[in-house]
Order: structure tokens, then C-alpha cells, then sequence
């Protein structure tokens, strides 16, 4: 078997680190703030500019990041939060955890992102049934596109519904020269190794404009402690960012838009070298966008044949994500409008190397296999 590669490499992003990133581990660890130490704010403030909002609130991780605006927007039983389903878990986990239902909405073919023709219909069906509150639409910036915010922003808008923006794997994503965390009510990110932008551990952030939630999201993630750290004020969480993972993220969001700008070139060579294939579908960025690429998904009739033949020849490849949540048992029981693009794209999709690291010839290597296997 050839030698194989890795799905995302992120030894060769410390690599190109270096000295920095040691330094400011060694910093961290000789600090001995091990919890909400001065790297935190400092990240905070930066990764708030870089968005383009006026607050970022670091916490534990992305799921958290969720939760956290839910619970600081009062989401609570008896609510209904319209979700992808085609995302990942933590997307409907965190509204039944804020006691709130998650109603799974269908997404686009072309995008994976949410339909908002779906949408409408979700939304119909929950004030037709009249059992919950439409409260907030949460699409997902899913594989590091930005959702199209063109057409769901004013459905929201005219329904009185708080626009929230799961930016997790689209974190780095523009849409009209807004980067993903300035769009919407507010919005959450994951730093998870994977992520475009990940620290070497588990990390999030939440991202707003508003002062008031921005207080809120802070008493939160400490145990909802008020003037004081044993003076609590709401019942809270314990989602803090540990000291060493925010100065990891400060140095790596110094290449954070070139990064990027490697990813998309990454994504333009397997597109130029995919679209003439009658077998494979490509990922579509709708206009105004760009993509950080968390994903480079492809569509293939024949995925099992596909994979196998990759794996043989040290390709590695992964399926996001191959069951929609709106077939998921956890979720059987919560309301959803039809999902059958959801449910086709989980037979069909599949991911391939992805990182700003990835040199052409061993893309080269990844996109022979994959035209041999799909022609042959």
C-alpha cells in the first residue's frame, strides 16, 4: 500500500508555527493562570475584532457555545429552535437541552446548507400544530460555508424569530464582506483541533453585538456568579477556555486568513479537476461567499466503492454525516418538516483531504484515485 496521507494535517500546521507557539505554551504553562489567565482576554479581544462584532465570550467548548446563548436567550420549555438535519448532533442536542424542541428543517443539495423553503414549512407546521413557540432559527454554516442568511435572515425577520448562526465548522466564512460570527442575533464557534480555526484541545466562543447578552453569556460559563465569584445570580455552567488553548489560538489566528486563502486554493484545484466528471457532484458556494472548507465534500453514487478503493491506496475519506438527525432515535420523537434532500445527501456524500498544507502532488495522488475509482 502507498504511504498514507491524513485527512487534516495538523502536524504541518505546528510546523509552520514554530518558536511562536512553543513560546506561548511555555508563557501560558509558566503563568500559572491556568483558568481564565490574561491569554483569554487577550484572545477574546482579538478574535472579537477579526470577527467583526464587538464581543467574543471564550467557554469549554462548542456545544457549550450553543448552549450558552440558548439559555442566555431564555430558550426553555415549550420553545421550538428550527435546525438542519443534516448536521451534527450537537446542533439539536443543545436546544433539548435548554429544555427547548428542536424542529429539523431539510437543507439544499448544492450547498448542505438550510432550505429555507424547508424553513417556511417547518415553521407553518409548528404554529399550525400550536403546541410550541417559534423562538429561533439556527441554521449551520456547514463545511465552512456560510448558510444563505439572503433569504433566511428576512424569513426570521418576519416571523419575529432570533437568528442564531452555529458558525462551528464555517468559522472564517464570509458572506457580503461579513465574516461568519458577525451574522445574526449572535453566533457560536467550536475551536476543536479539527475546525479551520482549532487550539489542541476542545475550545469555543460565542459572538455578539449586544451588551446585555454579552453579560449574561460571561455569568453563565462561571457558574452565573454576579459582582462576585460566590454570588450567584442564575443558575449557570462551568465553560471556561483553559489558559493554554487561548494563547495556542492567538498564535494560530495570526495565519488564520492565510490560511484560508491556502484552503480555497486547495478547493479550486479539486473542483477545476472534478467538474467534468459525470460522477461526481462538487460543492457549491452560493454567490457573495467564500468558504473557510472545513470539508471538502464531494456527491458519489457509489460511495462504499469509492472509499475502499481510497483506503487501498492510503486515502483516507470520511462520511459527515450518515444519518440525518431527523432519523436519528434520540430525535424520532421532536418535530420536523420533510427531509429528503437531508436524507439522499447522507447516502451520497463524502469528504476528502482538506488543509491549508496539502502540496499539489499529493493532491494530485487524491484526485487520480478518485476519478479512477468513480470511471472505473
Amino acid at each position: 500500500m502507498p504511504d498514507p496521507i491524513p485527512l487534516i494535517d495538523l502536524q504541518a500546521q505546528r510546523r509552520r508555527l514554530g518558536e511562536p507557539l512553543e513560546r506561548a505554551i511555555r508563557a501560558a504553562v509558566e503563568g500559572g493562570q491556568w483558568i481564565l489567565g490574561p491569554q483569554v482576554a487577550q484572545f477574546e479581544k482579538d478574535i472579537a475584532q477579526w470577527a467583526g462584532v464587538r464581543h467574543a465570550v471564550a467557554c469549554a467548548n462548542g456545544t457549550d457555545a450553543l448552549l450558552l446563548v440558548l439559555r442566555a436567550w431564555g430558550v426553555g420549555p415549550g420553545d421550538a429552535v428550527f435546525v438542519p438535519a443534516f448536521t451534527f448532533a450537537a446542533t439539536g442536542e443543545v436546544v433539548a437541552l435548554a429544555g427547548a424542541s428542536p424542529v429539523f428543517v431539510d437543507v439544499l443539495p448544492d450547498t448542505f446548507n438550510m432550505d429555507p423553503a424547508s424553513l417556511e414549512t417547518a415553521i407553518a407546521l409548528v404554529r399550525r400544530d400550536g403546541k410550541l413557540r417559534p423562538k429561533v432559527v439556527m441554521p449551520v454554516d456547514l463545511f465552512g460555508q456560510p448558510a444563505d442568511y439572503h433569504r433566511l435572515a428576512p424569513i426570521a425577520a418576519r416571523e419575529g424569530l432570533k437568528l442564531f448562526c452555529d458558525t462551528a465548522q464555517g468559522f472564517g466564512g464570509v458572506l457580503d464582506g461579513k465574516r461568519a460570527g458577525a451574522i445574526g442575533d449572535a453566533a457560536a464557534t467550536s475551536f476543536f483541533p479539527a475546525k479551520p480555526l482549532g487550539c489542541y484541545g476542545d475550545g469555543g466562543a460565542c459572538f455578539t453585538n449586544d451588551d446585555g447578552l454579552r453579560d449574561m453569556l460571561l455569568s453563565l460559563r462561571m457558574h452565573g456568579q454576579g459582582s462576585d465569584r460566590y454570588e450567584h445570580v442564575h443558575i449557570g455552567m462551568n465553560s471556561r477556555l483553559d489558559t493554554i488553548q487561548a494563547a495556542i489560538l492567538i498564535e494560530k489566528l495570526k495565519i488564520f486568513a492565510e490560511e484560508i486563502d491556502l484552503r480555497n486554493k486547495v478547493a479550486r484545484r479539486y473542483n477545476d479537476a472534478f467538474s467534468a466528471s459525470n460522477h461526481i457532484v462538487i460543492p457549491h458556494v452560493i454567490e457573495g461567499a467564500t468558504s473557510s472548507w472545513a470539508q471538502y465534500t464531494i456527491q458519489v453514487e457509489m460511495r462504499a466503492k469509492l472509499q475502499s478503493d481510497l483506503k487501498e491506496s492510503g486515502i483516507p475519506t470520511a462520511v459527515y454525516y450518515p444519518i440525518p438527525l431527523s432519523r436519528q432515535k434520540a430525535y424520532a420523537h421532536y418535530p420536523s418538516a420533510p427531509t429528503p434532500v437531508s436524507e439522499a445527501l447522507s447516502s451520497r456524500v463524502v469528504s476528502l483531504p482538506m488543509h491549508p498544507y496539502l502540496d499539489e502532488v499529493t493532491q494530485d495522488r487524491v484526485i487520480a484515485a478518485v476519478l479512477k475509482s468513480v470511471s472505473g
